[in-house]
């Protein structure tokens, strides 16, 4: 395993080359995002995403997101991407909200148990943006050990992943250490499974019907899932 501080010019241009090669060969990367560190790979290769499955010591039953470096990827990701859903991206993305909708029936990945929906988000940092503008949709969750605290340096991922990550991109303290909303625009009304970076007055601005985390509990069964 090999950390690169990206806080330096020289060290992040080799680091960004290095977690490019490591997720084309199917390796586990972490990365910093606007939230939290994450846990990626190459959403595409179910070697890999089992991996970092492995790695959390998490099962299937909590699907993994998705990351992506433009807001027009997602259109490929989508069975198809309701109003409510393109809104919220045109809204709040780069940024910290996580989007559920059904994904593509083409799409050869497995995420996990995932009911046919995908949790995916734009991150609002310069280093996952680069980096995924050049590997594409990278499975991303938490980069942490299934129930212990989320990681908020890479110093903190690394004692908790160690060898089983490749490379280490190390891009400072989270500035906002708080975890990603989650809103299922598969839903109607659209619902919020998870309170987070994004609060429900800013997205009442943009959906006004949409539905609270307590009053979410009381409806239908969702897709469970983190970062």
């Amino acid at each position: 395993m090999k950390l690169y501080d990206c806080r330096l010019p020289a060290e992040r241009d080799r680091g960004l080359a290095a977690a490019v090669t490591a997720v084309r060969r199917g390796e586990l990367v972490v990365l910093p995002t606007d939230t939290l560190y994450g846990l990626g790979c190459d959403a595409f290769r179910k070697h890999a995403v089992a991996a970092a499955l492995r790695a959390k010591g998490r099962g299937r039953d909590v699907p993994t997101p998705v990351l992506v470096g433009s807001a027009r990827t997602v259109e490929g990701l989508a069975h198809r991407l309701p109003t409510a859903a393109r809104e919220l991206a045109e809204a709040f993305w780069p940024g910290g909200l996580t989007i559920i909708i059904e994904h593509g029936k083409s799409l050869d990945w497995d995420l996990g148990d995932t009911g046919g929906t995908v949790a995916v988000r734009m991150p609002l940092h310069p280093v996952a943006l680069e980096l995924l503008r050049e590997t594409g949709p990278m499975a991303v969750s938490s980069a942490n050990k299934h129930g212990q605290p989320p990681a908020t340096t890479a110093a903190d991922a690394r004692e908790q992943l160690g060898r089983a990550v490749k490379v280490y991109l190390d891009g400072g303290p989270c500035p906002a250490p708080v975890a990603s909303t989650i809103v299922d625009t598969t839903a109607d009304p659209p619902r919020v499974l998870r309170a987070g970076a994004v609060g429900l007055d800013r997205l009442r601005e943009v959906l006004p019907n949409v539905v609270a985390p307590d009053e979410a509990v009381a409806s239908t069964p969702s897709p469970r899932t983190s970062n």
